[in-house]
C-alpha cells in the first residue's frame, strides 16, 4: 500500500515550511518571513506512530491578490502558479493542513482559501475527502491558544492550536491527522514483477511502453510532460506476470511546471516506490544530464533495482568507438551505481527494444537471490586475505562471520568485533568481493555490521 499524502496549505507566511521541517525531521523548505518565498511544492517522508506518510508543502495561496498585485518582489509572476499548484495538491491528498496564523487571526484571504478547499472535497457515504484539519499556527502564548477559537468562524471544525516553532502540541496535532488515514484494507495479492518506466520529460518513456505493450497504451506526444498519471500495463513475458508503470517524467525543480505537471513529480517518485525494477530512460541525444543523476539517486535511496535505457540511440551518429565512449560516460556520472547494466535501444525503431523485459527480468532474479552463509563466509574469507581489514587506532577490523538476512533488496549482516571500524571503502570494497562472485546485477546491496564478542577473549 502506498503512504498517505498530505498536503499543507494556506496563505503566504502562516509557516507551513516551518512545520514541514518538524514534520520532516530536516530543513527542507526554505523558511523565511518574507511572504511568498516557497514557490515550489517539497515533499519528504514523515513518521509517526508507526505510520509513513508523505508531506507536501505548498505555495502560499493568496485569492485577494488574484496574480496582480505582488505579494513581495519578484512574486508577482507566482500568485496564480502557487494557488494551481496547492489546489491540485488539495485534490490529490488524503488529508489535508490548512494553515492560519493565530497572532492576526482569520483573514479575508482564509475564508477565500477555506471556500477553496470546499470546493475540492467530494462526499462519499455521508463524509467529506479529503478530510481538512484546520491548524492555527504561532500560538506561543497561552493567550493565543485561547483565541484560536475565533477560527471556527471559517466553518472547517475545531481548530489546533500549535506553535510549529517550537513544537507545542503539533504531536496531539499528529495523532488526530493519522487517525484520518486511509485504512489499511488487504489487497488481492499480485505477484507481478513491477516495472516502472522512468526519466525526464520526453525521453520516450510512453513511445517504450506501447513498443512493449504491443499496443497503444499511452498518448505519445512530442509535448514535454505528456502523461500525467502513472498507467500501469499487465503483460505476460514467457509465463511470467509483469507489471509496466509509465510514469510522468520528472524535470529538476527549476524546470518543473506548474499545475498538475508538479503533482505529477510526486507520482513519478511513487511508482519508483512501487517498483521492484526501475528503467531509467536517458534521451542519447540530449546526454545525460544532472536531473538523470537525480533520478538514479532517488531509485538508489528506495533501495530499487535499476536498469539504463540509453534511447533515441538511432538518432546518434555513430562510429565504432561511440557506444563505448558513451558507456564510459554514462558509468561517470553514474559512479554511485555501477553495478545497473546500460542497454543502447530506439524506442521508436524498435532497436534492441525486445531485450529491455527479459533483461530487467534478470535483474530482478537476482535481486531475489539468497547466498548461504558458508557462500557469504567464503567470499568474506577470500576479500580479507587479499586485502586485510583496515585498523583505527592500533585497533584491527575483525569480521568473525556474516550471514544474508533477507533478499528484495538483497540484505547482509556482518558481525564484527566493533562496528565502528568497518569503513565506508572497505566496505564497499566488500560489497564488489560480492558482486564478483554473484553479480547481483543492477541490484543495490545492504551491507549492516554488528558487534559481536570476542570468542578467542
Amino acid at each position: 500500500m502506498t503512504k498517505p499524502v498530505v498536503a499543507l496549505v494556506g496563505r503566504p507566511n502562516v509557516g507551513k515550511s516551518t512545520l514541514f521541517n518538524r514534520l520532516a525531521g530536516e530543513r527542507l523548505a526554505i523558511v523565511d518571513d518574507t511572504p511568498g518565498t516557497t514557490r515550489d511544492r517539497i515533499f519528504s517522508e514523515a513518521e509517526w506512530s508507526g505510520h509513513s506518510f508523505t508531506i507536501i508543502d505548498t505555495g502560499g495561496i493568496d485569492p485577494t491578490h488574484g496574480g496582480k498585485t505582488p505579494l513581495s518582489v519578484g512574486s508577482s509572476d507566482f500568485i496564480a502558479d502557487i494557488k494551481q499548484q496547492a489546489q491540485v495538491a488539495i485534490r490529490e491528498a488524503d488529508v489535508v493542513l490548512m494553515l492560519t496564523d493565530g497572532q492576526t487571526g482569520p483573514t479575508p484571504a482564509d475564508h477565500e482559501i477555506a471556500e477553496i478547499l470546499r470546493r475540492n472535497q467530494k462526499q462519499v457515504d455521508g463524509d467529506y475527502f479529503p478530510p481538512i484539519l484546520l491548524v492555527v499556527n504561532k500560538c506561543e502564548s497561552l493567550t493565543e491558544r485561547n483565541s484560536a477559537s475565533q477560527f471556527y468562524e471559517l466553518g472547517l471544525g475545531d481548530p489546533y492550536a500549535i506553535s510549529a516553532v517550537h513544537g507545542t502540541d503539533t504531536g496531539d496535532l499528529l495523532d488526530a491527522l493519522i487517525d484520518f488515514f486511509p485504512e489499511e484494507t488487504p489487497s488481492e495479492h499480485d505477484d507481478s514483477v513491477k516495472i516502472a518506466i522512468v526519466g525526464k520529460p520526453n525521453a520516450g518513456k510512453s513511445s517504450l511502453l506501447n513498443r512493449l505493450a504491443g499496443a497503444e497504451r499511452s498518448i505519445v506526444s512530442p509535448i514535454a510532460g505528456t502523461t500525467r498519471d502513472s498507467v500501469d500495463t499487465l503483460l505476460d513475458v514467457d509465463g511470467i506476470s509483469v507489471t509496466l508503470i509509465d510514469t510522468a517524467g520528472i524535470r529538476r525543480r527549476g524546470r518543473i511546471d506548474p499545475g498538475v505537471e508538479k503533482y505529477s513529480v510526486v507520482r513519478a517518485f511513487k511508482s519508483i516506490e512501487r517498483a521492484d525494477v526501475a528503467l531509467l530512460m536517458i534521451d542519447a541525444v540530449e546526454g545525460i544530464t544532472a536531473q538523470d543523476t537525480h533520478i538514479a539517486g532517488y531509485i538508489l535511496d528506495e533501495w530499487k533495482s535499476c536498469v539504463v535505457l540509453v534511447n533515441k540511440w538511432d538518432a546518434i551518429e555513430k562510429d565504432s568507438y561511440t557506444m563505448e565512449e558513451y558507456t564510459k560516460k554514462v558509468r561517470q556520472e553514474l559512479n554511485f551505481m555501477d553495478y545497473v547494466p546500460i542497454l543502447f535501444i530506439s524506442a521508436k525503431t524498435g532497436q534492441r527494444v525486445d531485450q529491455v523485459l527479459p533483461l530487467a527480468l534478470q535483474v530482478q532474479e537476482e535481486r531475489l537471490a539468497r547466498l548461504s552463509t558458508s557462500k557469504i563466509n567464503a567470499i568474506l574469507q577470500n576479500a580479507m586475505d587479499y586485502q586485510p581489514p583496515p585498523t583505527h587506532a592500533g585497533i584491527m577490523l575483525k569480521i568473525y562471520y556474516g550471514t544474508q538476512v533477507r533478499s528484495d533488496p538483497p540484505t547482509f549482516v556482518l558481525f564484527v568485533n566493533n562496528p565502528k571500524l568497518l569503513h565506508f571503502t572497505y566496505q564497499r570494497y566488500l560489497e564488489n568481493k560480492i558482486r564478483e562472485d554473484y553479480g547481483f546485477l543492477g541490484t543495490p546491496i545492504k551491507l549492516a555490521a554488528k558487534g559481536h564478542k570476542d570468542k578467542d577473549k
